[in-house]
C-alpha cells in the first residue's frame, strides 16, 4: 500500500546540514508517509548520506538524482511529478534543513482532515506570542516586502509564499500546477499558487488555500540565497504579474 503521504526534500551539497535521524525518525512513527529525496547535482557527500538514509528505511524514502544542478524549482518538480506517479492522496515539499521539523506534519494533515474543501496548507511564519519563529530582521522585512508584492500578482492575500513547507491534495488543478517546468528557480512557489489561481478562480483558489501559522521555524545558516537572487527574483515577479 503507497503511502498516503509522499514528501519531497530538495538537496544541494547538504551534507554539512542534513541530519539524518528526524527523518527515519518520521517514517517510522507514521506509516503513512514516504519521503523522496531530490538530489540536485550535488557535488559533496549528500548523495552518499541520502543512499544511506534510504537504505536504512525498509523501502519508505527513496532517492531521485539529477544529473546536473538544475536548481530547486526543477528538483522539487522532478521530485513532485515522481511522487504523484506513486497515486498519493497529498504531495508536499520541505526543506531539507528542517527549518520547519517534522513534528509539523500532523498539523498540516490535520486541516486536510477538518477542510475537505482545502486542495493546498502552506507553512506561514508568522511570530505570535507562544510560537518559536526565529528570523533575522533583514529577512523578515524583506520578506514582508515581498510577500506584499506577490499577493499583488497573485490577486490574493497571502502573508508568506516562501516557507519551504508546504503540502497539497493531490487533485487536478494541484498536478497541473507542476505540469510544466517553472521560470524562476527561487520563487516558483508564487508560480504554483499562480497556475493553481488561473485553474479555479481567485474566489475558489482563496477559499482552497490554506495558511498555517506555524509554531517553531528556525533560520538555519548555510542557505543559498544570495542578494543576486533577491534580484532575479524581483524580475521574475514581475514577468507572473505581467502575466
Amino acid at each position: 500500500m503507497p503511502p498516503v503521504l509522499q514528501l519531497v526534500v530538495p538537496c544541494y551539497n547538504e551534507a554539512d546540514r542534513l541530519d539524518p535521524e528526524p527523518f527515519l525518525l518520521a517514517v517510522r512513527a507514521d506509516s503513512g508517509l514516504g519521503i523522496v529525496f531530490v538530489d540536485d547535482g550535488s557535488t559533496d557527500a549528500t548523495a552518499t548520506i541520502l543512499a544511506g538514509l534510504s537504505a536504512k528505511s525498509e523501502g519508505r524514502i527513496s532517492l531521485l538524482r539529477l544529473d546536473h544542478n538544475a536548481g530547486k524549482a526543477a528538483a522539487v518538480r522532478s521530485g513532485v511529478l515522481e511522487a504523484l506517479n506513486r497515486d498519493p492522496a497529498y504531495v508536499g515539499f520541505w526543506d531539507a534543513d528542517l527549518s520547519t521539523p517534522l513534528t509539523a506534519l500532523p498539523e498540516f494533515m490535520e486541516v486536510f482532515a477538518q477542510r475537505p474543501d482545502v486542495d493546498i496548507v502552506i507553512g506561514a511564519r508568522v511570530k505570535l506570542l507562544g510560537r518559536d519563529i526565529r528570523r533575522r530582521l533583514i529577512r523578515h522585512y524583506s520578506g514582508r516586502i515581498f510577500a506584499t508584492a506577490a499577493s499583488f500578482a497573485l490577486g490574493i492575500g497571502v502573508y508568506d509564499t516562501q516557507c519551504g513547507a508546504k503540502i497539497f491534495r493531490a487533485t487536478g488543478p494541484v498536478r497541473s500546477a507542476f505540469d510544466r517546468p517553472f521560470r524562476s528557480r527561487w520563487i516558483f512557489d508564487v508560480e504554483i499558487l499562480s497556475r493553481y489561481v488561473a485553474a479555479c478562480g481567485t474566489t475558489v483558489a482563496e477559499s482552497r488555500i490554506y495558511e498555517l501559522p506555524l509554531r517553531s521555524w528556525k533560520d538555519v545558516p548555510g542557505s543559498k540565497l544570495k542578494l543576486r537572487h533577491a534580484v532575479r527574483a524581483a524580475w521574475d515577479l514581475a514577468r507572473i504579474t505581467r502575466r
